[in-house]
């Protein structure tokens, strides 16, 4: 299967307003797609060939959407850089030695071709920079090497394999939408939804979860105004989901959640639920520089398929 992060090549003047508003568009004619596609009359196993069909759609544009803000985010990057360079150029006298007329001593400036081209080397390094980063990470005994080996060990151990999700704030959620569509055959849900879900839940249960919630500058509980704006951001924001927003989707949810980590046990929210409703995840904290990180999982069988297809479409070029 071709990786759709490749298929849309984003304009390169494209403003982020610009971007977030053509995410959403192919958000919805992905959803269409879904509900056509879902309309079709098939049998069982089709159907469940249709199901894994939309997930992977659904998750090849996520991941595409997450490299195309990273790449505006490091472009973004670029131009400070570019702009402040310009700046001192522009401020720096010129010294020709050809005495002092005007026209002689004002700087020479950039045409758009060269700050183009500029650009385009400096986002070249910064690409490279990430790769051999990413390697070095990857080398010896890393505690992202480390890390990944225990996860898998663990969930080798139990049939499964993992599932990745972008790592763009919204990962949990979107962990967590992946695992009801294909645990629980549920597409309800929108990434949108589960957080109106979680946030409705920390308002509602404020009482008995608010000694949990700190000012992670001072240690203190939050106040009035910052609980206030603490639920608005995990709401509308892409803040990073943790274990109080786990636990509000396992309630929403009336799902088990159980969270594979590397060190520690793997702790299960909503015990109480219908164990066979439960949804596994896995949690990363070396994973990525950002920090912490959720992913989803699938049956190891399913991923092993997968990994065939892909080395079969490769070979046939």
């Amino acid at each position: 299967m071709a990786d759709a992060r490749a298929e849309v090549n984003p304009p390169a003047d494209e403003d982020e307003e610009t971007l977030t508003a053509r995410h959403r568009k192919e958000k919805k004619e992905l959803q269409a797609k879904i509900q056509s596609l879902k309309k079709a009359k098939v049998d069982k196993k089709k159907k469940k060939e249709l199901q894994d069909e939309i997930v992977q759609l659904e998750a090849a544009l996520e991941a595409r959407h997450a490299d195309e803000l990273n790449r505006l985010q490091a472009l973004k990057i670029s131009s400070t850089e570019e702009g402040e360079k310009e700046e001192e150029q522009s401020a720096a006298p010129e010294v020709n030695g050809e005495g002092d007329d005007e026209e002689d001593s004002k700087p020479v400036k950039m045409s758009k071709a060269q700050r183009r081209r500029e650009k385009k080397s400096q986002e070249d390094k910064e690409r490279q920079a990430q790769i051999k980063a990413e390697e070095a990470a990857n080398r010896g005994s890393s505690p992202r090497v480390l890390e990944d080996r225990k996860i898998a060990e663990l969930l080798a151990a139990r049939g499964l394999a993992s599932f990745p999700v972008a790592a763009d704030g919204d990962c949990l959620y979107n962990a967590v939408k992946h695992q009801l569509q294909t645990r629980l055959a549920v597409y309800e849900y929108e990434t949108a939804d589960l957080r109106e879900m979680a946030a409705d839940y920390i308002e509602d249960n404020k009482e008995s979860i608010i000694f949990y919630m700190t000012n992670p500058d001072t240690g203190d509980i939050l106040g009035e105004d910052e609980f206030r704006k603490y639920c608005h951001q995990v709401r509308n924001t892409k803040s990073w989901g943790g274990e109080i927003e786990v636990k509000a989707l396992s309630s929403g949810l009336k799902c088990p959640i159980e969270i594979i980590q590397a060190s520690g046990t793997s702790p299960v929210h909503g015990e109480g639920e219908d164990p066979a409703r439960k949804l596994v995840l896995t949690y990363h904290r070396h994973m990525y520089r950002l920090g912490e990180h959720y992913n989803s999982t699938v049956d190891a069988v399913v991923a092993s398929g997968k990994d065939a297809e892909e080395d079969g479409g490769e070979d046939d070029g």
